[in-house]
């Protein structure tokens, strides 16, 4: 069965490995890739010894074992990776806050630790006592389920720097196994000083000794290097027969890591609502800035969370040289920040730069001086926006899409918030799906 496959990021190179892994004929397999190189979302660059990854700071961890083993030995085994124990924070006024900031209220200044575990006593004790359910947007749902001191102290600015919108125009459903709820019995100890630990599931992550996270997808690609057309980019799928031609070229099945939001100007004959549910599907860019550090005296951060406007345009920041010390020269230290955009809308190049480079010295993250130069990578499309509707449209798309043929997969093929992990488990799914539709047709014939 001739396969195309549509971009070669971690979702579209995980699909074909699996099949051949599997059984199929590596010949049947097409990747098609509009760039000039594998990896998609996980490509990571590297500038006179500074390595940073493209669409901000990833890491390797896994609920799924099986997942995060094949990743690992896809990429030469664990002695390729560095393991570091998560160190995280947020960047409050001149205060360093554990995270979750529900588990850091005693690094708060008095009066905002007393507003925050207030607000989330009194808004635990409400839903208590009302059995009231969780809000449709996601404003009311921070403020159900954390309080006000916390949604005034935290929540609402970092989300609305991240999300660049009111949050009353996201939906809620999103957030459900995303956000775990800390016990309140951990955020009265976290008040009064007694540390409790939030998110455990990433207290310990892997991270490529060499050559970026990219490293994992050139890896996955490594057995895949005459299969993957890059520099090709689709511009028109048309329904021929029972299968489809990709740019005028017939294959039996399609399978689209393509953003959803693309397919109405390629695929011939879509219908108008399908078209407009896809078009409706809200995403953000993102605009990745490397700061390369003349000195390697940093704090032993993962990364942190800058909540306020007065820090700057970017809303986290990645120590990528405590990930692996290949990342920097020796001596020297890398700070990766993100700057999200509604949309894609990113400023020239040089003035963000400036500003996010001010803000991290506003907020005491780096001095006047110290950067010796910087470098930045913008993507258009990073995060996907829940915006209300979004799962009604999204199930239109996929429906029309899967009913036709059409076989959507990864985080923009699929508008699932996946991480790289959540990628390959989804393709390992979807090719086990495969096979075993292959084993059926096999035993008809």
């Amino acid at each position: 069965m001739k396969t195309a496959i549509l971009g070669a990021g971690v979702s579209g190179l995980s699909l074909a490995r699996f099949l051949i892994e599997g059984g199929v004929p590596a010949e049947e397999l097409h990747l098609f890739e509009a760039s000039h190189e594998v990896g998609g979302l996980c490509r990571s660059k590297t500038v006179d010894g500074f390595t940073y990854d493209q669409a901000g700071g990833h890491i390797l961890y896994s609920k799924d074992a099986e997942a995060r083993d094949w990743m690992v030995g896809c990429t030469g085994g664990s002695d390729a990776f560095h393991e570091t124990q998560r160190e995280t924070r947020i960047r409050f006024d001149d205060c360093w806050v554990h995270y979750p900031f529900e588990n850091g209220l005693c690094d708060l200044p008095p009066q905002v630790n007393y507003e925050c575990v207030a607000g989330y006593v009194t808004a635990w004790e409400e839903r208590l006592r009302t059995g009231s359910p969780a809000p449709d947007d996601f404003d009311g749902w921070v403020l159900w389920r954390f309080g006000e001191g916390i949604h005034k102290h935290f929540m609402r600015p970092y989300n609305e720097k991240i999300w660049k919108r009111a949050l009353t125009e996201l939906g809620s459903s999103w957030v459900a196994g995303r956000v775990p709820e800390a016990p309140i019995e951990d955020v009265l100890k976290a008040s009064v000083g007694i540390r409790t630990e939030g998110y455990a599931h990433q207290s310990v992550f892997q991270y490529p000794l060499k050559g970026g996270f990219q490293a994992i997808t050139d890896g996955i690609a490594s057995t895949l290097t005459d299969r993957v057309r890059l520099n090709t980019r689709v511009t028109q799928l048309t329904r021929h027969g029972a299968g489809w031609r990709v740019d005028g070229e017939d294959f039996d099945l399609v399978i689209s890591t393509l953003p959803m939001t693309e397919l109405p100007r390629l695929i011939e004959g879509i219908p108008t609502e399908v078209s407009a549910a896809m078009s409706g599907l809200m995403f953000n860019s993102l605009s990745s800035i490397l700061l390369a550090i003349d000195h390697d005296e940093q704090p032993d951060f993962s990364w942190i969370y800058l909540p306020h406007d007065e820090q700057g345009p970017a809303n986290r920041v990645t120590y990528i040289s405590n990930y692996s010390p290949h990342n920097a020269p020796s001596g020297r230290s890398g700070l990766q920040c993100e700057v999200n955009w509604r949309g894609d809308e990113p400023a020239p190049s040089d003035e963000l730069t400036r500003e996010v480079t001010a803000g991290l010295e506003r907020a005491g993250i780096v001095k006047p001086g110290q950067v010796l130069f910087s470098d930045r990578t913008d993507v258009r499309h990073a995060y996907i926006v829940y915006t209300h509707g979004f799962q009604e449209r999204r199930q239109c798309a996929i429906d029309w899409l899967e009913a036709e043929g059409i076989l959507p997969l990864g985080r923009f093929g699929r508008f699932d918030y996946f991480n790289s992990d959540q990628c390959v488990i989804a393709a390992r799914e979807l090719a086990a799906s495969l096979l075993e539709r292959r084993r059926a047709g096999d035993q008809a014939d």
